[in-house]
């Protein structure tokens, strides 16, 4: 993951953590990811919040239904191209009618760089319903926090299955850098 400048987070990046604290979310599972790094960072500095790095996507799905059978919160985090690895794996989530939160940083969008990134993510959203999924959308910095918060509302106080698209322009463009 390649670290983003020493300067402040954008203050949407702030709202959501601020919101997984307020709601109790005890783990995170995360492929690592820029768009979700402060998260992932401010996770990892929280005693109350356990980070777990998974390998592939469809890990986490198996780790947060986990989390919740031990009596904990979790959320996951991932990119837009993760949640096709992760369509079989949501089988679980109806099965066991388990609560769940991902979020989603979008790919193949706003000045996408990356031809192999597109089709996903044009596609996430369907992937995401067609399991049974609800899905949120926010593009807006400053409509983030609200949408992530009513996210957890409803996976932890409904019991439902909640997906939140953060989209590719609250990320900002993506470069690609040669070493």
């Amino acid at each position: 993951m390649s670290q983003p400048q020493a300067t402040a987070p954008p203050s949407w990046q702030e709202d959501v953590f601020t919101a997984l604290k307020k709601h109790d979310i005890q783990q995170i599972a995360y492929v690592p990811d820029a768009g979700h790094f402060h998260a992932i960072r401010e996770a990892q500095r929280d005693p109350a919040i356990h980070d777990v790095v998974l390998t592939t996507e469809e890990e986490g799905v198996a780790a947060v239904s986990g989390a919740w059978l031990g009596g904990q919160r979790a959320v996951l985090l991932m990119q837009s191209s993760g949640v096709g690895n992760c369509v079989n794996m949501f089988s679980l989530l109806q099965m066991g009618q388990f609560p769940f939160l991902a979020l989603v940083t979008m790919r193949g969008e706003h000045a996408e760089f990356n031809p192999w990134q597109s089709p996903m993510g044009r596609t996430t959203q369907q992937a995401l319903e067609l399991m049974g999924i609800t899905v949120l959308r926010t593009d807006a910095p400053e409509d983030v926090g609200e949408t992530v918060e009513a996210a957890l509302e409803s996976a932890f106080g409904a019991g439902e299955r909640v997906a939140v698209l953060l989209g590719q322009k609250l990320i900002g463009r993506k470069k690609w850098e040669r070493n």
